[in-house]
């Protein structure tokens, strides 16, 4: 059995986004993104909604620069880091399926467009051969899955800042029971936090 894996990266205070849906908050952290990539090989598909898709086709396609061997961070512009091309390099390459109603198409290598969210289909895809799922951003798709108990792990990248308002990453949720897997400080003051959905 396939499983479905959030990565996000949260406000001390709990949002995921600022409340124009900027990141500019995230506190760049090499040591964090190696530890997100070392996960890499586990997954073979990235799950998106359709406004984290729509950020992450615009920059990530074009962060590989073959005379290079760093990738822009988009969280911290003039910044550039060889983890931060792992990043560009694992995205390009993976299979990537977008939930959007109202995208006409997707031009990212890789990518394929699904209309609806169906739970059902979910499943399925969870029963495939194949390896793991990650998904990124997308709060609505991760509030959806969990209220249907879809998604087998929480990892939150909790950032030392508070935001004081923003988007929460879940919404319309009732209350779910979460296994502590590890808890990892960085010396940026990250706390990459890993949960399993519990039994």
């Amino acid at each position: 059995m396939r499983r479905i894996v959030m990565f996000n990266q949260v406000s001390a205070d709990g949002y995921f986004a600022a409340p124009d849906g900027s990141l500019d908050w995230v506190v760049p952290d090499d040591k964090l993104s190696q530890a997100a990539m070392d996960q890499g090989p586990a997954f073979d598909t990235v799950l998106f909604g359709r406004k984290t898709y729509d950020m992450f086709e615009q920059f990530w396609p074009h962060a590989l620069d073959p005379s290079s061997s760093t990738s822009p961070d988009p969280h911290a512009p003039g910044r550039r880091s060889a983890t931060v091309r792992d990043m560009a390099l694992f995205l390009n390459a993976t299979q990537k399926v977008v939930f959007s109603r109202t995208r006409k198409d997707v031009t990212w290598n890789n990518s394929r467009l699904v209309r609806e969210l169906d739970p059902r289909a979910i499943g399925e895809m969870k029963r495939q051969s194949g390896q793991d799922m990650i998904l990124f951003g997308s709060g609505s798709i991760v509030s959806e899955l969990t209220r249907h108990g879809l998604i087998d792990e929480y990892q939150f990248a909790v950032m030392p800042v508070v935001l004081g308002a923003g988007r929460p990453l879940l919404t319309g949720v009732e209350r779910v029971k979460l296994d502590l897997i590890d808890a990892r400080g960085f010396a940026s003051g990250n706390v990459l936090q890993r949960y399993r959905r519990a039994k």
